[in-house]
């Protein structure tokens, strides 16, 4: 009797010990899909873009809380974008129109946003000057013409599973992978706005500085028209 109930117990010790292990891996994996998604999305939203301009600037013109609301829209609409790269990735990735038609989208939205800023920044009216005051609505409506970010999800997410450095094998995984992207991306644009509030005290701040943001972006369409016309 002794020798069963201390054969039931190393059955039960072994079998608590397995779930534990996978208990462990599970978490490990989850950890590792939120930990790559945010540093990526970190790092790819550094270069110029419509979005982290417009954080700098309201930053330079000490309006931190309507940059932190405009981060707060960009990280929300960054969240289906990326959802989306991941459900078409195969689709996309083997239609080449689909993405020349991206690079093409991005270069008209890049030249229409930095026309619409450079008028509101020369010709402010009531309408642009409240659409610019209210941070939440403006991120939505750039982060929203911001279509490149789902070819560079697309792109992204195929190499970090080709590296095998996540794993997305399941619907959690995908969301815990989706929200680090999002909260990647937030958190660089909240350190955007209190460089640039830090930074403003030594920045003229005249009719001309407004307008840097507008003429990058510009420049930076201008770019994208002749990259899709020689691509």
């Amino acid at each position: 009797m002794i020798a069963v109930n201390i054969h039931q117990f190393s059955q039960s010790s072994s079998l608590r010990a397995k779930k534990w292990q996978l208990w462990r891996v599970s978490c490990m994996a989850y950890l590792q899909a939120f930990l790559i998604g945010a540093i990526f999305s970190f790092l790819g939203s550094i270069p110029p873009g419509s979005l982290n301009l417009c954080v700098l600037q309201l930053g330079l013109e000490n309006k931190v809380n309507t940059a932190l609301r405009f981060a707060l829209a960009v990280a929300i609409v960054e969240y289906p974008y990326t959802w989306i790269a991941i459900q078409f990735e195969q689709w996309i990735t083997s239609t080449p129109a689909v993405v020349a038609n991206f690079q093409l989208i991005t270069a008209v939205a890049m030249t229409l946003i930095g026309i619409a800023n450079i008028f509101a920044a020369s010709r402010p009216t009531r309408f642009t000057t409240r659409f610019n005051e209210s941070g939440f609505r403006r991120g939505l409506l750039l982060s929203i013409l911001n279509p490149m970010a789902i070819p560079f999800w697309i792109g992204i997410t195929a190499y970090l599973k080709a590296q095998q450095w996540i794993d997305i094998t399941t619907t959690g995984l995908v969301h815990t992978y989706v929200l680090g992207t999002s909260v990647g991306v937030m958190i660089l644009l909240v350190w955007f706005a209190f460089m640039a509030q830090r930074l403003s005290p030594y920045v003229a701040q005249g009719r001309y500085a407004k307008l840097i943001p507008g003429a990058t972006l510009l420049a930076l369409g201008g770019y994208a028209f002749v990259q899709y016309l020689i691509g």
